[in-house]
């Protein structure tokens, strides 16, 4: 089914009597493999409501992001919490939406500096799985008691209901940006420099390291006098960790952003989420075939042999290991969003015996 509508999806979901599959554009195929009639909210389209000057959107869930991409772009102003593309790393393709990319908090390198997609909403409207119309928060952040669904709805891929619409903030865009380059840096060393960089007063927006090239990267927005002073600042902080470069390349970060340098590789894909002290240790245990970090280490992709249970090797290492994508046959027979103890299990399953008591929407998606 393709609603257009929300009054629509709301009818269609409470005489559903059967598990749905949610789907927003089709390009974030993550999680076990689901059974279910098929719901796409790709139907439900359209900026409703965009004040620049409030630094305010209102969309449909089905929106593609890249419309909305576009008109924020034609104010100069942008989607601060830089989605990630999944198509080239996932090997997908079809339309990325806005519902999909809140659905499953969708951040890129700059998330260590302006926070997740979820700190970026200012509301949502949605159906539960009993068919209900449910919104929470507007067009201002505000304080709320009871539930705050627009934080719960941010990573629940579709559990606890189905996004119609959200509301988020917009940024302006920044006016330059600088990368300082560290050449020939082995993890340690690299984990060391970001820390620095993020522990400085100068305003760090994206730090990153490849290890497959020895560089780490930190990057620097803002106005041009700005981004000018703080980059040479920032070069003394880092001057005891070897020799550096300045590139002003934005295409750079795009790819760290959407992981290009595993696109077109054979492999399973996994996403960890640890201390950044933590990182080589990762790296170390895990004996990828190719890596790449993120969040000044707290984030790392990992490339390696198909069917392989890569939380057996870092056990011992705190943090979570997310299997982002790999054959279906896999991902049914392995956990793919980290185990949850049995606290937040019971947390977890509270929420979706309230938003979702017949258990239909996404049954299993996330374990």
């Amino acid at each position: 089914m393709r609603p257009e509508t929300e009054a629509a999806l709301a009818e269609n979901i409470a005489a559903a009597r059967g598990p749905l599959r949610i789907v927003g554009g089709g390009t974030r195929d993550i999680g076990t493999p689901v059974a279910g009639e098929l719901v796409e909210t790709a139907g439900m389209s359209g900026i409703t409501l965009y004040e620049p000057g409030a630094l305010t959107l209102v969309a449909k869930a089905g929106t593609p992001l890249s419309e909305i991409e576009a008109a924020v772009a034609a104010e100069n102003q942008r989607l601060a919490f830089e989605p990630m593309d999944h198509r080239g790393l996932l090997g997908t393709s079809g339309t990325s939406t806005i519902g999909g990319c809140v659905a499953a908090n969708v951040s890129g390198p700059r998330r260590i500096s302006v926070g997740a997609c979820r700190d970026h909403m200012l509301g949502v409207r949605m159906v539960d799985g009993a068919g209900r119309i449910l919104k929470n928060g507007g067009r201002v952040m505000k304080n709320v008691t009871g539930y705050d669904l627009v934080k719960l709805m941010s990573g629940s891929f579709g559990t606890l209901g189905v996004l119609t619409e959200v509301s988020l903030k917009v940024l302006p865009v920044a006016q330059t940006q600088a990368t300082i380059i560290l050449h020939d840096v082995d993890a340690v060393r690299a984990v060391g420099a970001l820390s620095a960089g993020l522990g400085s007063p100068y305003e760090v927006t994206g730090a990153a390291y490849d290890p497959a090239l020895r560089e780490a990267y930190l990057r620097i927005e803002g106005f041009e006098d700005s981004v000018t002073y703080r980059t040479g600042e920032l070069k003394k902080v880092l001057a005891g960790f070897g020799e550096m470069s300045v590139s002003d390349d934005v295409t750079l970060w795009e790819g760290i952003r959407d992981v290009s340098v595993f696109h077109g590789k054979e492999g399973d894909v996994w996403r960890i989420s640890v201390r950044p002290s933590d990182a080589p240790a990762v790296l170390e245990a895990a004996d990828a075939d190719a890596a790449l970090l993120d969040w000044g280490g707290g984030l790392i992709w990992l490339r390696i042999a198909e069917g392989r249970d890569l939380r057996t090797a870092l056990q011992g290492i705190s943090g979570h290991a997310t299997l982002v994508r790999a054959s279906a046959q896999t991902r049914a027979s392995l956990p793919v969003f980290h185990p949850e103890d049995a606290g937040v299990r019971r947390l977890s399953d509270a929420l979706r015996a309230k938003f979702d008591p017949r258990g239909i929407l996404n049954t299993g998606l996330m374990g």
